[in-house]
């Protein structure tokens, strides 16, 4: 499992689920008819346990959704955060470093403006994955991931595509909760849904309160504990993440997962104006590789500033409008 602004992307390595299959599974109530794998023997869907949305979505639940205020997943433009650890994808643990950066670009998906977050996987100081993650809060502060668009790239960090995009509200994916508003403890809820990439990740409270987790930069208390799975995936294992009061995502560990993957916060801190415009334009040449490439990224409009002003008392963000609108004003 991988994926610090979201959810994970590893599939399952035996079957492959068709799209109505992986639907009628997320509304289970009782036991689920076998599907045939593609060896020819039947794996039952009663075998792999759904999870259910966290709340229905519903659009007017979304006011000021690209302000995400979640005591634990704040995010505030123009700040990136850096983790660092090891994860196994073949080969042995390998040093593993995710840097994520939050935006100043918001973009409707399915509806609603989400915030536009740019994070980079690299594994030994090789670039793995580059993505673009897109989330929004809701009314009740829940943290929604609304869709990803991970590149990817291989062993010497060359760029092999980006086959598992998602957007939610099409081909039928879903949208689902990163962070509960209101957490409860042994409450499992979906985080992420997309038939066609054979895609669906599950979150569950651990706990609703840890003291003493430390990471290089400091200890924090008060952690909330979630731990994510991929029912689809027959490997199993758990990605454990601990989201620190005021500060967001600072440590994430493996439960019997064999990726292995654990990282800390090493650092986190504002961009100076000119770096905060620099990370805002490689995320804006993401996208427009995205549409380039992704027919299901086509289907979005284009990422924007946010009109409203986000990150008030932000002092560098009127020098920083006046630059990036003249990058936006040529790309149209």
């Amino acid at each position: 499992m991988t994926g610090f602004t979201g959810v994970s992307r590893r599939r399952a390595a035996a079957w492959s689920a068709t799209g109505a299959a992986l639907a009628a599974m997320l509304a289970l109530t009782g036991p689920a008819a076998a599907h045939q794998a593609p060896d020819g023997d039947a794996t039952s869907a009663a075998a792999v346990k759904p999870c259910e949305p966290l709340t229905k979505f519903s659009r007017k639940n979304f006011r000021d959704s690209a302000e995400v205020t979640n005591k634990f997943y704040p995010l505030v433009s123009g700040y990136q955060y850096t983790l660092q650890g090891f994860s196994d994808t073949g080969g042995g643990l390998q040093p593993h470093t995710v840097v994520l950066f939050v935006t100043d670009f918001v973009k409707e998906i399915d509806g609603v403006k989400t915030r536009v977050l740019w994070d980079v996987d690299t594994n030994d100081n090789v670039l793995a994955e580059s993505e673009l993650a897109f989330q929004a809060q809701d009314k009740d502060k829940n943290v929604w991931v609304l869709g990803e668009y991970p590149e990817e790239f291989d062993e010497n960090g060359n760029f092999t595509g980006a086959p598992n995009t998602w957007i939610s509200g099409e081909e039928g994916a879903q949208g689902g909760v990163l962070v509960p508003g209101n957490p409860k403890k042994g409450k499992q809820f979906l985080e992420g849904f997309a038939p066609e990439i054979d895609f669906l990740d599950c979150g569950e409270v651990h706990r609703k309160s840890q003291d003493d987790v430390c990471t290089p930069l400091a200890c924090y208390d008060g952690v909330l504990v979630i731990d994510e799975t991929s029912p689809l995936d027959e490997e199993g294992g758990i990605q454990r993440k601990f989201y620190a009061p005021g500060v967001g995502n600072v440590k994430i560990t493996a439960v019997d997962d064999p990726e292995g993957e654990t990282l800390v916060l090493v650092d986190k801190h504002k961009l100076p104006l000119d770096e905060r415009l620099q990370a805002d334009l490689d995320a804006l040449k993401l996208e427009n590789r995205a549409y380039e490439i992704s027919e299901v990224y086509q289907s979005t409009d284009p990422m924007f500033l946010d009109p409203t002003g986000h990150d008030r008392g932000d002092h560098d963000r009127k020098e920083l409008v006046k630059r990036l609108s003249k990058k936006l004003a040529a790309r149209s």
